[in-house]
């Protein structure tokens, strides 16, 4: 008889729309040590797929709308290193086949005995073990996951790639806003690339990294002379983007008098070097970037608003990592293997699932440039390592809560008190409102839907309870 599943503790997701083999199977596959979340239909478990890094998919192969093919393949896309096990009452040698092509690890033929799932689930968490130890999942990334470098396939990237597609083609000024870390650089470059300026240049310039004396002369050029330490004439970013792209980051640390001048050269198309009189016509696309909130620089009398306007033509908003998490895998994915490749002898490396489990769980401030360093030191710590894990990650990350897989409410056979139920709910997401905000309750309400007041008055009544 096999022995209970060792730590850690292997999490399981059961698709079936057969409650009652669903629930006796999941109880005792708990009972030996698994950690079973089950979902009622294809649907509700793509959605788990989402929200957490599942070690093993137990998922039924007709099922009405999803079925179970589609949550393989959602599984397997998503986490390489997924086991997937494959169960049916009608099923052909073509259909078990079929499954095993597409990634399955077994298929089971209902009606089954638990023992025969048992050694099935024993058997395959086995061989991932071996297998992470000795050799390195080599998979592609899906280009349809990708545009001009940018990684994702969760909901707001899609979006985001769609906005891309339609925006690149003109010739219209762009404002890029998101957090710092977020690949504001990145999407600009994505844009030049996919626009008809691909084949001129993009030139890039950082507004805060340069003194304010000197970013005048980066934007416009000088002329000989200008100013002290000008020994000749030379280019700036301005005239050396021209037929190209223009990328102003962190455009909200310019100064007045600066954005003064910034805005008639975008509006006439045409300015002056510094020391110079001679009038210089460029024809440059313009894309500017922020992790400032312009439009309330602009209340403050900080930022020019017709300047704001002038860049506001259209928007891109870029999603923080925290709301798209199940973005992460994909991404980790890819600096591993970019990482692996650097290092000597370019030994293969993964990471557990244990460990997708807590880098999904982190909130990452420093959004995809805190991952991408998370992932380099766990690759260069690793003494040439196959299995990177938990212990790898930064102590941040290691210490992070992870949330829980969120299963399906319950009914219990003796009934339940609905009321309790939904205060219990409530107060957690309350809490968890205020875990992501540092306590802000004003942040908090906001991420809640609620008035500042009706959160105060509900934290009252529940402090009383």
């Amino acid at each position: 008889m096999l022995a209970p599943v060792t730590p850690p503790l292997a999490h399981i997701l059961f698709v079936d729309d057969e409650p009652a083999l669903r629930e006796l199977t999941a109880e005792r596959l708990t009972e030996i040590g698994f950690d079973v979340v089950q979902a009622d239909n294809g649907e509700r478990g793509l959605a788990l797929l989402d929200e957490f890094a599942f070690d093993v998919v137990i998922t039924d192969l007709r099922m009405p709308g999803v079925d179970g093919l589609a949550v393989l393949d959602a599984a397997v896309e998503r986490y390489p290193g997924i086991i997937v096990i494959v169960i049916t009452g009608y099923g052909t040698v073509r259909d078990a086949v079929g499954a095993i092509q597409r990634g399955a690890k077994h298929f089971i033929q209902k009606p089954f005995q638990f023992e025969e799932l048992k050694h099935v689930l024993h058997t395959a968490l086995e061989q991932r073990r071996l297998a992470q130890e000795n050799a390195y999942l080599r998979s592609q990334l899906d280009q349809r996951y990708g545009v001009g470098g940018i990684l994702g396939k969760s909901r707001p990237m899609q979006a985001l790639f769609q906005l891309l597609d339609t925006v690149a083609p003109s010739s219209a000024t762009i404002l890029v806003n998101g957090e710092t870390g977020t690949g504001k650089e990145v999407v600009a470059r994505a844009i030049h690339q996919m626009s008809p300026r691909r084949a001129q240049r993009f030139v890039a310039i950082n507004c805060s990294a340069i003194p304010e004396t000197l970013l005048e002369a980066e934007l416009f050029g000088h002329a000989k002379g200008a100013f002290t330490g000008a020994v000749g004439m030379r280019q700036g970013r301005l005239e050396q983007a021209h037929k190209g792209t223009l990328f102003l980051d962190e455009i909200g640390t310019m100064s007045p008098g600066l954005q003064a001048k910034l805005l008639r050269a975008l509006q006439e198309r045409e300015f002056e070097r510094l020391g110079d009189s001679q009038t210089i016509k460029v024809d440059v696309r313009v894309i500017a970037a922020t992790n400032s909130d312009l439009a309330a620089m602009v209340r403050a009398g900080t930022f020019r608003e017709d300047l704001f306007y002038r860049l506001n033509v259209i928007t891109v908003t870029l999603p923080p990592l925290r709301d798209r998490r199940d973005d992460i895998p994909l991404l980790v994915q890819h600096f591993v293997t970019k990482f692996t490749a650097e290092r000597p002898g370019n030994a293969p490396a993964q990471f557990s699932q244990g460990a997708i489990r807590q880098l999904m769980a982190y909130e990452w401030p420093g959004n995809v440039r805190q991952l991408e360093n998370a992932v380099e030191r766990a690759v260069a710590l690793s003494g040439g390592r196959t299995l990177l894990d938990v212990s790898d990650l930064p102590p941040e990350v290691q210490t992070a809560s992870a949330a829980p897989a969120a299963p399906g409410v319950v009914f219990p056979e003796e009934g339940m008190q609905l009321v309790e139920y939904l205060a219990t709910l409530e107060q957690a997401l309350i809490q968890q409102a205020l875990d992501r905000t540092g306590g802000n309750r004003h942040k908090a309400a906001t991420l809640l839907g609620l008035k500042r007041t009706t959160l105060v008055e509900k934290l009252k009544r529940l402090e009383k309870q």
